[in-house]
């Protein structure tokens, strides 16, 4: 084998070892869909991230609105429900599943989201 064809699949060996490590950056609350595969999120194919259709699969914005809403002076603080985007901020702009993001809210913001996944 000639240097080059050496170094080429040494370098898609390391390649295809950095997806496996990732795709096992797994959240527990979605373990019942990794059983299912990863093509269950992955709705646009595995270099992309989901689509929001994907998540909406399961997750229904209303709900999650709903869950996330907040009393007294925090009452404008619905990450799900927020003054600039309504119900309609992209699922991905603040959740990575095999990579840990932060609120788009935090972009301008400092409230505090305890739970937040």
């Amino acid at each position: 084998m000639t240097r080059s064809k050496v170094l080429l699949t040494a370098a898609a060996v390391i390649l295809a070892a950095s997806f496996n490590t990732q795709a096992m950056n797994k959240r527990e609350h979605h373990a019942t869909v990794y059983e299912a595969g990863c093509d269950t999120c992955h709705d646009q194919g595995m270099g992309k991230f989901p689509s929001d259709e994907a998540c909406l699969q399961c997750h229904d914005v209303d709900d999650v609105a709903e869950m996330t809403a907040r009393e007294g002076d925090e009452v404008k603080q619905n990450p799900h429900n927020s003054m600039h985007y309504g119900k309609e901020a992209p699922c991905q702009e603040c959740h990575g599943e095999h990579t840990p993001k932060k609120a788009l809210c935090q972009e301008c913001h400092n409230f505090s989201y305890p739970k937040f996944k």
